[in-house]
C-alpha cells in the first residue's frame, strides 16, 4: 500500500519577528490575503494578496518601528477564515 500525504494549513498563534526578519505566508488552496489595519501595520504596507501556491513575502519590518503586537486577518478566496498576530521584538 502507498501512502499519500495530506498537507493541511496550519496558522500560527503569533509569528515572531526580530527587526530584519519577514513573514511568509503560502497556500495551495486558494488566493490568500493578509489584511493588517491601515493605521497599526509593521510593513510598509497593510495588505498582502497572492495567488495558489505562490509565496507571499511582507517585506521588511518599517524602520523606526515600536517594539509589539500587529494583528492581522486572513482571507482564502475573499472568506476571512483566521485571525494572526505578528509580534515584533526589540533589537
Amino acid at each position: 500500500m502507498t501512502e499519500k500525504r495530506v498537507l493541511v494549513g496550519v496558522l500560527p498563534e503569533v509569528v515572531v519577528l526580530d527587526p530584519g526578519d519577514q513573514a511568509e505566508w503560502i497556500s495551495n488552496a486558494g488566493n490568500i490575503k493578509i489584511e493588517f489595519d491601515s493605521q497599526r501595520c509593521p510593513f510598509s504596507s497593510n495588505v498582502f494578496q497572492a495567488p495558489p501556491g505562490v509565496r507571499l513575502v511582507s517585506g521588511p519590518i518599517r524602520p523606526g518601528l515600536n517594539p509589539g503586537s500587529y494583528k492581522y486577518r486572513l482571507s482564502l478566496n475573499d472568506v476571512v477564515l483566521a485571525q494572526g498576530e505578528v509580534l515584533v521584538r526589540e533589537k
